[in-house]
Formats: structure tokens, C-alpha cells, sequence
């Protein structure tokens, strides 16, 4: 909540000076739980839609912009977005959207949201949960697998934080085989 009451301190991005929080798996949990639990105890009188467009680690395929940092040739594969979408509707959220452009230019990027609905209810508390470690972890994932070395450790932290999580690491490639690669 820090943030949106600082808000007015923030520079204007994009959109509502409050639209963008960059957070890890963990605390993107935190922050939906502590709204839930907010609308749970009438501290918020209503229920809140937590959403994100494009703008994210898992939402966009865009190799000019959020996957450049992708570096085995994969960046042109528009795979991140729609396993993210499918992902994030088979976990709970209220809605998805699967779209092109994202200010990046129309079929120069693929890119994936979601909004979920938060009503309080313990049920909500639960797919808070699923949904939005899964919307975080499968960028980084996909990252790793490109052989990003921070993805990579990344994903390793978080496989030692939440036993129930197996990502397949990629293998490394020789030096002997890059060269032949290139």
C-alpha cells in the first residue's frame, strides 16, 4: 500500500503514476494477499481487480525491448506470452488477453495479461497464490532456459524456497559448440 499512498512522488511512466510495481513472485503475493485481506476485514469497502498488461517479465515477447535480453535466438518466439496466458487461466484469473503491438509496433511483439478479481474470500487467498507465482516464475524460467545466468539462478532460489516447484534447468552448451553455432 506504501506505494500508492507515494504515488504522487513517483514520475509518470505510463499510465497512473500508481499503474506499475515491479515485484518479485513473493511479493506480488504479498501485495494481493494484503488487499484481499484488506476487502476481507471491511478495511476496503469494495473488491479490487489486480491486473497487468503487457508491461512484465512473463507478459511480452518483444525482442526490441523486454526479451532482448535473450541472446540463444530464441527472442523471435512468441512462446512466453501465450504459455502465460494458458498458465494464468488455468490458475485462476478472472480474465486474460493474449494481443500484439504494446507500443512496440504491430507484429514486432506478442504480449499476455490478466486481471484477477479479489473478493476476500479464502478461495481468492488461494489462487493469489498459484496465479501469481506462476505469472512471475515462467518468464523467469523461460529466461533461464536461454541461458540468462541471472534467470538461471533466480529460478534455482526459488526451486530451494517452494519445494513443490520443478523447472527443468538447461543444459550448458560447450564452447566447442557455441563456436559452431555462430
Amino acid at each position: 500500500m506504501k506505494w500508492i499512498e507515494e504515488a504522487e512522488n513517483a514520475k509518470l511512466v505510463v499510465g497512473s503514476q500508481a499503474r506499475i510495481l515491479y515485484s518479485d513472485q513473493i511479493g506480488r503475493i504479498r501485495i494481493g494477499l494484503a488487499f484481499n485481506q484488506a476487502i476481507r476485514t471491511g478495511q476496503l469497502k469494495g473488491p479490487v481487480i489486480l491486473s497487468r498488461d503487457h508491461h512484465d517479465v512473463s507478459g511480452t515477447d518483444s525482442p526490441y525491448r523486454e526479451t532482448a535480453n535473450i541472446t540463444d535466438g530464441s527472442a523471435f518466439c512468441a512462446d512466453m506470452s501465450v504459455q502465460n496466458v494458458i498458465g494464468d487461466a488455468f490458475r485462476g484469473a478472472t480474465w486474460v488477453s493474449l494481443h500484439n503491438g504494446g507500443g512496440v509496433g504491430f507484429g514486432e511483439v506478442m504480449n499476455g495479461g490478466f486481471g484477477l478479481f479479489l473478493d476476500g474470500s479464502s478461495k481468492t487467498d488461494e489462487t493469489i497464490r498459484e496465479m501469481l507465482y506462476w505469472d512471475v516464475i515462467n518468464g523467469v524460467s523461460r529466461r533461464s532456459w536461454s541461458g540468462n545466468e541471472n534467470a538461471r539462478q533466480t529460478v534455482q532460489r526459488a526451486m530451494n524456497q517452494e519445494f513443490k516447484l520443478q523447472v527443468t534447468m538447461a543444459n550448458e552448451l560447450a564452447d566447442e559448440c557455441l563456436k559452431k553455432l555462430s
